[in-house]
């Protein structure tokens, strides 16, 4: 799609004209103040998108600014999406991924560890 704000209704249409169970919305929001606000809106669109169609979106943005330079942000691009893909397979098996709820798990850089209570 052409920019981030434009994949609430690729999903949808994913889901209504190709019958998708579930979808990965990838997007590289750039790392100013203007790009993070188009990025909290079209997670907002995703969200309602997911409440429109009962399914789930995995949402998989990386900001330019998470990254030192060019190298590193393709490294955490890639990695993220590959972690994010595992756990579209985890979604699809009915409470795989729900056992790790509050262990900490990060796509991309490091896992934070489990939540100490």
């Amino acid at each position: 799609v052409p920019g981030v704000k434009d994949l609430p209704v690729a999903c949808k249409k994913l889901f209504e004209e190709y019958h998708c169970d579930i979808c990965m919305a990838l997007g590289m929001p750039g790392g100013k103040e203007k790009d993070r606000m188009c990025a909290h809106e079209a997670s907002t669109g995703l969200i309602a998108c997911q409440l429109m169609t009962n399914r789930h979106i995995i949402e998989v943005f990386v900001h330019e600014d998470e990254a030192s330079d060019d190298a590193e942000l393709a490294w955490l691009a890639e990695q993220r999406t590959r972690e994010h893909a595992v756990n579209v397979i985890k979604l699809m098996r009915p409470g795989t991924l729900e056992r790790e709820a509050g262990t900490g798990q990060r796509q991309g850089f490091a896992d934070a560890g489990s939540a100490r209570l």
